[in-house]
């Protein structure tokens, strides 16, 4: 959807305004200037939205294939004892799927961050209630940007541009134990994460998640294609509102 045209507006954006008035150069400052100006327009944009707390933006779309070996199903599986962080399957499987799938993007406090992102991520089932992933970013740490997973793990992450489109891979993982961050060895990861975010035509773009193994190779891909629904203020109903909508029309 277009964005409207503002005039006259006031410096500080109220609560009610538009979540595309206020910039966020954040993620811009990580990267070259020569890969910020390598990303199409609409991706740059797309990454420099402030969401102050309590604003939404709201993408929906479909997941369009899912692929697992052996060893990625058994992590996802393993992983639900930290809150499911990964795409949770009934078994092993390559397919192409058409999984609708809605993600909400909320601004927030988190720590010293005034102003991180609370991403949830639904993804529907054919049986039982939808898969949700939660997951919360910050511009912190020592490469500028991490993403919590709950139960104080997370990792940190490094971006850059590939071919056109925006990497977010991760460096390290850790855990935070009694105010402490302890980084993990690499023996004790599963691997190096890509997410990659690459624009389509008709104001779509493609969100890849791939992890791979150093030693196990591809263990998990998982390749979806989203576009924005509306950016959303606290008076439009909030996000979960949005999310029981935008799953029971596709469009």
């Amino acid at each position: 959807m277009g964005l409207p045209v503002v005039l006259a507006k006031p410096a500080v954006a109220t609560r009610f305004d538009s979540v595309a008035e206020l910039p966020d150069f954040r993620l811009r400052a990580l990267m070259s200037e020569a890969d910020w100006a390598s990303l199409p327009l609409a991706v740059r944009r797309r990454f420099s939205k402030r969401l102050l707390a309590g604003q939404s933006i709201v993408y929906t779309g479909e997941i369009l294939e899912l692929r697992m070996s052996l060893v990625g199903w058994l992590l996802a599986q393993a992983a639900r004892l930290i809150g499911a962080p990964l795409p949770v399957t009934p078994s092993p499987h390559r397919a192409d799927l058409h999984i609708p799938s809605v993600v909400t993007v909320t601004g927030g406090s988190l720590g010293k961050d005034l102003s991180g992102q609370i991403w949830t991520r639904l993804y529907s089932r054919s049986r039982g209630f939808p898969q949700v992933i939660h997951s919360s970013k910050r511009f912190a740490g020592p490469t500028g940007l991490e993403e919590y997973v709950g139960f104080g793990i997370g990792m940190a992450l490094v971006v850059y541009a590939r071919d056109g489109a925006l990497v977010f891979r991760s460096k390290h993982y850790f855990v935070q134990l009694f105010g402490r961050r302890f980084v993990l060895p690499a023996w004790l990861t599963p691997g190096t994460l890509y997410v990659t975010h690459a624009d389509l035509p008709d104001g779509k773009f493609s969100f890849t998640l791939q992890l791979f193994h150093p030693r196990l190779g591809l263990l998990m891909r998982q390749m979806a294609i989203f576009r924005e629904v509306a950016p959303l203020s606290e008076a439009a109903g909030g996000p979960a509102a949005i999310e029981v909508t935008a799953l029971g029309v596709a469009s």
